[in-house]
């Protein structure tokens, strides 16, 4: 008789990405098990803005460009082809230029996607309030991009979820893994509080938690985990279209000289900060909801009143009215990023049948279905699309 915790591929993780790679090895005709500590988008996947796409796929698509564009496509087809209600929409974003030397740096910019191929333009304030009737007048003005939207981040990883074990998917919260052993045909034994598994493949999809996950197999996996912050209002009346952000992070991080003790693209280097980062917008049930500090701190769920009041002042600046109304609640996630600053997609070389999507950074939720696509066609035809080459692995995953 067959072990009913046998598989093809065992997941572990059911983040959005560990969900999204089951979803589409499932619909290859795969035998797939999940396996998640927790409940499913109960980590960075849940608790995160929302935001999709970026840019558009350009003229020559690179790997951003597969991971956002291409997820935008899977997050539309969830809803609009196969009837699951993650209240996706797709009105653009907005980012807020704060002073002449940003909207200088902005205007090149955006000359530059423009000449690739991609969706970028150059707003005043006044053309902006046209779209955004709550935009400051204040400001020179926003960079408008037309190719993104957003989504509710719990509702969308759960949908993945179901629409996965629709497929025949065995999709197990409670089981944490202890411990993970190759046997001598390549295939693997996996050791969790209920129960032992066993499959031919494996897939780490545990976002923030790779590097403890790579000591239980003997292996360094260069990610760290990054706190990010949000906050929310009450619900009212509609009155944010677009997501909404400010350059001013983008615009500080290409000036600053990297530090091989930090990941990229975080607000703070230790205690000090070093830039302010602003995401958010108004969801379906009314709450206005920001975040953006991203500061590595461990794993540590506990949000910073200051970072949230710099937070807030940085809204304001963009959106005025979200200065005068009281935050209601507030909460953290830690999120997955790769020490390079690229994502970490694909095989592990050191192992038979391993592979591993993480690295994701503060974007997991919106570049998540495209990854796991990509994954999930690598592991049914055994050849990884070019396009993964700058996330191989074997870049920087080593033996400890």
């Amino acid at each position: 008789m067959a072990n009913p915790k046998e598989s093809d591929v065992l997941v572990i993780g059911a983040g959005i990405c560990g969900v999204t790679t089951a979803f589409h090895l499932a619909q290859h005709g795969h035998k797939i098990t999940v396996l998640e500590r927790g409940d499913i988008a109960s980590e960075a996947s849940g608790v995160n803005a929302g935001g999709l796409g970026g840019l558009g796929w350009g003229n020559n698509p690179d790997l951003q460009s597969y991971l956002t564009a291409g997820s935008f496509e899977i997050f539309k087809s969830l809803q609009l082809d196969m009837g699951y209600d993650i209240e996706f929409i797709a009105p653009g974003g907005l980012q807020g230029i704060h002073n002449q030397e940003q909207w200088d740096w902005v205007r090149d910019r955006v000359l530059n996607y423009q000449t690739q191929g991609y969706h970028a333009e150059l707003l005043t304030s006044r053309e902006a309030r046209a779209i955004e009737p709550e935009a400051s007048e204040s400001i020179p003005g926003f960079m408008y991009l037309s190719k993104r939207g957003k989504a509710n981040p719990t509702k969308t990883t759960v949908a993945f979820g179901e629409a996965a074990s629709a497929l025949g998917t065995d999709l197990r919260i409670g089981h944490n893994v202890e411990d993970m052993n190759q046997q001598t045909d390549g295939s693997w034994q996996v050791q969790t509080n209920q129960g032992i598994f066993s499959a031919k493949t494996i897939v780490l999809a545990v976002g923030a938690w790779s590097k403890p996950v790579g000591d239980i197999l003997g292996i360094d996996i260069p990610v760290a985990p990054v706190k990010g912050q949000m906050w929310a209002t009450a619900p009212m009346p509609p009155s944010i279209y677009h997501l909404s952000g400010s350059i001013e992070s983008a615009y500080d991080w290409d000036r600053q000289t990297p530090d091989a003790n930090f990941p990229p693209d975080i607000t703070h280097r230790g205690n000090t900060r070093i830039t302010r980062h602003l995401y958010g917008g108004q969801s379906r049930n009314g709450e206005i909801i920001f975040g953006g500090d991203r500061q590595l701190v461990g794993y540590d769920y506990t949000p910073n009143a200051n970072g949230i009041e710099v937070n807030r002042d940085q809204a304001s600046e963009i959106i005025p009215m979200v200065g005068k109304l009281p935050i209601t609640r507030t909460w953290a996630g830690i999120m997955p990023f790769s020490m390079d600053g690229k994502p970490i997609i694909g095989k592990i070389p050191l192992f038979d049948n391993l592979f591993i999507v993480t690295g994701l950074a503060s974007s997991g939720f919106g570049r998540g279905p495209m990854s796991g696509k990509l994954l999930a066609d690598y592991i049914h035809t055994g050849h990884p699309a070019p396009v993964l080459a700058e996330a191989d692995p074997a870049r920087c995953v080593v033996f400890q």
